[in-house]
């Protein structure tokens, strides 16, 4: 009797699954001034550091102990490396919190969200999409960045093996797998702050408090990491394995940091994705 019931208040046709289809939800978030303003950053900080190389001299020219910096205009493949060495512990973060952070926090800043539910969308369904949208634009964003930097550097520089800092190199092809791995280490040590943007954005209905909010506590946790008094309990925070794909470039990899790194990342994701999903099913949309 129940489940007859239930198909009596349900419209014909109505499919609670098909509606606010990912492919919609990503046209709309494609096509916003930010995602545009990102995308050029993105793909103007290779060309930047190409400039900076270029009028500083090679960086390899320095005495002293030799770091990936030193490296960077030996190859196309070392060029890309450097660009996800200085971009991996605060540029590739505001991406991240951007579009997860704006994407639901925006559309009740609009006072569109409650004709989203009314359509009706069901709640769970919305967060889903949007969260699979904003991950999604998170992904393309880390991959663009050595994507480009790896076509910028191999104009400029050839296309040849990957320079190890402390000595021997990697073929350009297993360098090219290796960075692959980077990239989705990256991706998901960012998790973190995917989880705390996302969370935040179901909390308030002001996108850049969800942004900065979600920015300002991923410092707080790089600068927790950088206590040293804390000892041990430094290794349950996410930044304290933010560099660990440094082992995966190495010409014997090393995979115990990122498994450790992508354990505690995805627990912590994991709890504030739940939290958000949790109190939006309990709050009252007003706008």
């Amino acid at each position: 009797m129940s489940a007859l019931a239930d198909r009596a208040e349900t419209a014909d046709g109505y499919r609670p699954l098909r509606t606010l289809p990912l492919r919609v939800e990503f046209v709309r978030q494609l096509k916003r001034r930010r995602t545009l303003v990102m995308g050029a950053i993105l793909t103007l900080l290779p060309f930047v550091l190409l400039i900076a190389f270029a009028i500083g001299g090679n960086p390899g020219d320095r005495s002293g102990r030799v770091t990936l910096m030193d490296t960077a205009t030996a190859s196309g493949a070392n060029f890309a490396a450097v660009n996800l060495f200085v971009s991996a512990g605060f540029l590739l973060v505001i991406p991240v919190a951007l579009f997860c952070g704006d994407t639901v926090a925006s559309e009740a800043n609009w006072s569109s969200l409650r004709y989203l539910l009314a359509a009706p969308v069901p709640r769970a369904r919305l967060l889903w999409s949007k969260l699979m949208v904003g991950l999604g634009m998170s992904l393309a964003a880390m991959v663009l960045l050595p994507v480009v930097a790896l076509a910028v550097g191999t104009a400029a520089y050839g296309w040849g093996p990957l320079q190890i800092p402390t000595g021997g190199s990697l073929p350009a092809a297993t360098a090219a797998q290796r960075l692959a791995v980077v990239v989705a280490y990256i991706f998901v040590s960012q998790l973190v702050t995917a989880g705390l943007a996302f969370w935040l954005s179901t909390k308030t209905d002001a996108p850049l408090g969800a942004v900065g909010g979600a920015v300002g506590l991923t410092i707080v946790g790089n600068v927790l990491d950088a206590v040293t008094a804390l000892g041990q309990w430094r290794a349950f925070f996410p930044a304290h394995w933010q560099f660990a794909w440094a082992d995966a470039v190495q010409p014997h990899p090393e995979w115990a940091g990122m498994i450790q790194g992508t354990a505690i990342s995805t627990t912590y994701a994991l709890v504030l994705f739940a939290l958000a999903f949790r109190g939006f099913a309990r709050k009252d949309v007003l706008s």
